[in-house]
């Protein structure tokens, strides 16, 4: 029984709703009323008397004498006006022959929040704030740019809606009325879905075709906003001291459109939406990180989502909490792991064309005193990319102007990517500069192995670096989907917007491919992989804590290094017909799990990567030997490579095993020669080779020249006597 009530409850709020949140119609306009309350020399300064309303929805010209001062409109006949009560709130503008508000004044609403706690002359203040406003050249501004008003604390949704709803409505009678210019009917082009189309298979392909849109903004950006709002008390008081701490890292996407649905809540996600959805209801997906959250800590059950909206030309769209479901993950391979990932549909009563642009406002506030709180705006575009609609239809004459979007036509932006690496400028400095630095450990490897201590702490802090900046932090982790997906884009339609979106991840890339023709895979895996130097650091804690190793037999380990290659053909193939299969079956590598969610998954993948980790404590690596299909990737083009680096005795191998017997990796064969395509370049065998207490040869070279230095020098005699009976040479006489 208690079950049907909060199902008729919840249906009669949804009525409610679609029926409120309607525009009003022409014949429903209190225009006539409210123009008879307020004269019109304080709607229009200078103005003398209102003529009758006209049009549907309608206008009333106001004159000063026989002259035309301007126009009177209320804002819920031309746009919708619902506020957080579910009803319009309506408002009486006036606007000058010039497209400047003059006047406004709100004349009927039914807010709680209004009537109970706000005082309503802090609401006639911000009302009065948009006084003077130019809506023509408000229009033609990015959202970003626009002049901000303080909002209201407490009532954040009911003034949101006020502001937008007054531009939005202002734009669109000065359009009709030919304020700025003679009146234009607008083109409609009509756009349809191909439901045949699909997504790219990876979050980074989705970002980088727009089916995914970002909005990264910073703790000083956010300030910088502010800084140029004026507001003062808000800028000396940020989230963080850090002002590249990240404030939100937001991201927007309509699930209700198959292909991207499909990507990001996976067939059974999506399948579960579609038997939600109502005929033509359609759904978003909202992820963010960051210190801010789109979705606040105000709402309750049955309550409104008040920090952000969906504005789309005459349409205002408010979310609540019976339209909202709250996601774990975004399904998409590759997909970073989000603090808040929420699906919420469109309540019913308000529209959504997916097919045409659309916007997410976010309200960003920042408090600062006891209760004082200071509010911007900040817009994220959408347009759904062509590539998921049928071809173009015919345009279409508009009847009337066209709705407006508050914003007008947005202006061209630089590639998505461009914002992404300008926003990682700090990562992508010290990742340039830990690269910066292996290559000249490679280069000058010479000088470093010849000191084993030093090079011994330098490679156990860069580990610890990669590991824990590289992985934990950056989450600049490569991966075999990576492989498959720059696979399949040079079969399709190649893009390098697709692989920039993600800028540590492409300079690993670049740096990984040019290290391929210098020193085989063993730059990536032996000291940029964050799982590699995961194992490689449990190892150490194992021998550390005396733990037992155990020695593979070289016969048995170089079969079972076979398995990764077969691995990765298995996936390879599995992606030249279902890609997306493929990168399911990609979770072979734990990588996801140990370095990108930090363990912060289900308990199926924890054990897995658990184990995989665990067999690095007896036996170093393990995963990288004999499982890594991103190793195997990697090994086959490593045969191009142009240098040999590596230097090697005619004596190794033939009669010394210490190199082969201490590489880590049991890369070296035992007839001496180094096996490249298992080599990670660690420079054990290199510091082996200079090693005067450990390499024989190096070992007989050291002792002939003490011999010669004692020839030379009786008083050196004995130390060589003690030195030669360590060894089992002869003493020299």
């Amino acid at each position: 029984m208690r079950k049907v009530v909060i199902h008729l409850r919840n249906s009669l709020l949804l009525l409610c709703l679609a029926v409120a949140s309607a525009p009003c119609h022409a014949a429903d306009s209190r225009l006539p009323e409210f123009i008879g309350l307020m004269p019109a020399g304080e709607l229009v300064p200078g103005a003398d008397h209102y003529g009758s309303p006209q049009g549907s929805p309608p206008v009333a010209k106001v004159f000063a004498g026989e002259r035309l001062a301007g126009y009177a409109f209320v804002n819920a006949d031309w746009v919708n006006s619902t506020g957080y009560s579910g009803q319009p709130i309506q408002i009486l503008v006036g606007l000058t022959t010039d497209g400047k508000i003059a006047g406004a004044r709100l004349m009927a609403h039914h807010e709680p929040i209004v009537l109970v706690g706000i005082p309503p002359e802090r609401i006639a203040a911000f009302i009065h704030g948009y006084v003077g406003r130019d809506v023509l050249s408000i229009a033609h501004e990015a959202p970003s740019e626009r002049p901000a008003v303080d909002l209201v604390s407490g009532a954040t949704v009911t003034v949101t809606v006020i502001a937008e709803s007054m531009v939005r409505s202002a734009i669109r009678v000065a359009r009709a009325e030919g304020v700025g210019g003679p009146a234009k009917a607008e083109v409609t082009v009509v756009r349809a879905i191909d439901p045949s189309r699909e997504a790219p298979a990876d979050w980074t392909g989705l970002l980088g075709n727009g089916s995914v849109r970002r909005l990264n903004l910073s703790v000083g950006d956010i300030t910088e906003a502010f800084k140029r709002a004026g507001n003062t008390e808000a800028v000396d008081h940020p989230e963080a001291a850090d002002p590249a701490t990240p404030f939100i890292d937001l991201y927007v996407a309509p699930v209700s459109v198959p292909a991207i649905g499909k990507r990001l809540l996976g067939d059974a996600g999506f399948a579960a939406l579609q038997q939600r959805l109502k005929p033509g209801q359609q759904a978003i997906l909202v992820a963010a990180n960051g210190v801010y959250s789109f979705k606040g800590s105000g709402y309750v059950r049955g309550g409104m989502f008040d920090r952000f909206e969906v504005l789309q030309g005459d349409n205002s769209i408010h979310f609540h909490d019976v339209t909202h479901t709250r996601l774990g993950e975004i399904h998409a391979a590759g997909a970073p792991a989000f603090q808040d990932v929420d699906l919420f549909r469109v309540p019913e009563g308000s529209t959504l064309d997916t097919t045409q642009p659309w916007r997410l406002q976010l309200l960003a506030q920042r408090a600062f005193g006891a209760r004082d709180k200071a509010f911007l705006t900040f817009d994220l575009g959408y347009d759904l990319p062509q590539a998921y609609l049928k071809p173009l239809q015919a345009p279409v004459a508009a009847a009337a102007p066209a709705p407006a979007t508050g914003a007008g036509p947005e202006p061209s932006e630089p590639p998505m990517w461009h914002a992404m690496w300008r926003g990682k400028t700090g990562q992508i400095g010290v990742l340039l500069g830990a690269i910066g630095l292996l290559t000249l450990i490679f280069f000058f490897q010479d000088w470093l192995v010849r000191r084993p201590v030093f090079y011994d702490r330098l490679r156990l802090g860069f580990m610890v670096f990669t590991l824990v900046w590289i992985g934990w932090y950056a989450q600049a982790q490569l991966s075999v989907v990576n492989v498959l997906a720059f696979l399949n884009a040079l079969r399709a339609e190649f893009r390098w917007d697709y692989f920039l979106m993600a800028p540590l991840i492409f300079i690993l890339w670049s740096a990984t491919a040019a290290s391929l023709l210098f020193w085989n895979r063993g730059a990536y895996c032996g000291w940029l992989c964050p799982f590699g130097a995961l194992q490689e650091l449990t190892n150490r804690l194992a021998k550390l804590l005396k733990i037992p190793q155990l020695k593979i037999p070289f016969s048995v380990h170089q079969r079972l290094t076979a398995l990764k290659y077969i691995v990765f053909l298995v996936l390879f193939g599995i992606s030249l017909s279902a890609l997306g299969t493929a990168e399911q079956a990609a979770e072979v590598e734990p990588f996801k799990t140990a370095i990108i969610l930090r363990f912060a998954r289900g308990w199926p993948f924890v054990l897995y990567a658990g184990v995989m980790i665990g067999s690095s404590l007896f036996v170093e690596r393990a995963f990288c030997r004999y499982l890594c299909p991103l190793g195997a990737a990697m090994a086959i083009p490593a045969r191009l490579r142009l240098f040999d680096w590596l230097r090697r005795y005619r004596e190794c191998g033939n009669p010394c095993q210490r190199c082969g017997n201490e590489c880590p990796v049991q890369a070296i064969h035992p007839e001496g020669h180094i096996n490249p395509n298992e080599c990670i370049q660690c420079l054990h065998c290199q510091m082996l080779y200079h090693h005067d207490q450990k390499c024989p040869v190096m070992i007989q070279r050291r002792l002939k020249h003490e011999k010669y230095i004692a020839l030379s020098s009786p008083s050196m005699l004995p130390k060589i006597k003690g030195s030669a009976r360590q060894t089992g040479e002869h003493a020299p006489p």
